[in-house]
């Protein structure tokens, strides 16, 4: 008999096709003017469902490969379950994420994000906080661009524009200039040529097995003066 792992397997395309029902559920049950019946009944139907999961392992993601990302800017075309698809705010594997289709360009990194209702701020817009999520979550398929890894260390969004759900807005990152470990990073978000939103970030560019070292040792070092 083999050994279970230590951490979940690789995304399949059921966990994807799980993910995405949920997704869309979520959206549902907020923009849905159902009664109360209705709601009685979808409570009962995830009941169940919550049932299921409860009853199997709940394992850690695996260790991420950083040389996808070089891969991935090489092969374009590569499955997007093949990266890090359960992160949170973009992967398709997580129920909580944006419906986002991103693409490595030849300078940076493109995206057509749709946001749905659940992610609705004041009437009409999205939440500022979810925009900003998508610009940090796309430093990632920026720094691909350098075949570099490493964590955000500051960015600042500029919202100069309502950003309205349920329409495809267009996010791009570009790198720039990179001293030493810093990578600086400017990207924009737009309907057509109109700019919505901007951002300015600073990577923290690092090895590939601080990169994998899981947060809790990183702060036991720190704490510990290492």
């Amino acid at each position: 008999m083999s050994e279970r792992s230590e951490h979940r397997g690789p995304v399949t395309h059921a966990r994807l096709g799980a993910a995405t029902q949920a997704r869309t559920l979520a959206h549902a049950i907020v923009s849905g003017d159902a009664d109360d019946e209705t709601f009685h009944r979808v409570e009962a139907l995830l009941g169940e469902a919550n049932a299921l999961l409860a009853a199997v392992p709940h394992l850690p993601r695996a260790v991420f490969d950083p040389g996808h990302l070089g891969r991935l800017r090489d092969n374009p075309e590569l499955s997007p379950i093949e990266a890090m698809a359960d992160r949170a705010v973009a992967g398709p594997a997580n129920p909580t994420s944006v419906d986002i289709r991103t693409r490595l360009v030849a300078d940076g990194v493109e995206a057509d994000v749709v946001f749905g209702p659940a992610f609705e701020g004041a009437p009409g817009r999205v939440h500022g906080g979810m925009v900003a999520a998508v610009f940090d979550d796309l430093l990632g398929g920026a720094m691909a661009q350098t075949r570099a890894i490493g964590f955000t260390g500051r960015l600042t969004v500029h919202y100069r524009a309502p950003i309205p759900i349920e329409t495809t807005i267009r996010f791009r990152l570009l790198p720039g200039t990179k001293e030493g470990r810093k990578l600086n990073v400017h990207g924009d978000a737009r309907i057509d040529d109109r700019v919505l939103a901007s951002a300015d970030a600073l990577m923290i560019l690092v090895d590939a097995e601080h990169f994998k070292t899981h947060a809790r040792e990183l702060l036991d070092r720190t704490a510990n003066g290492a």
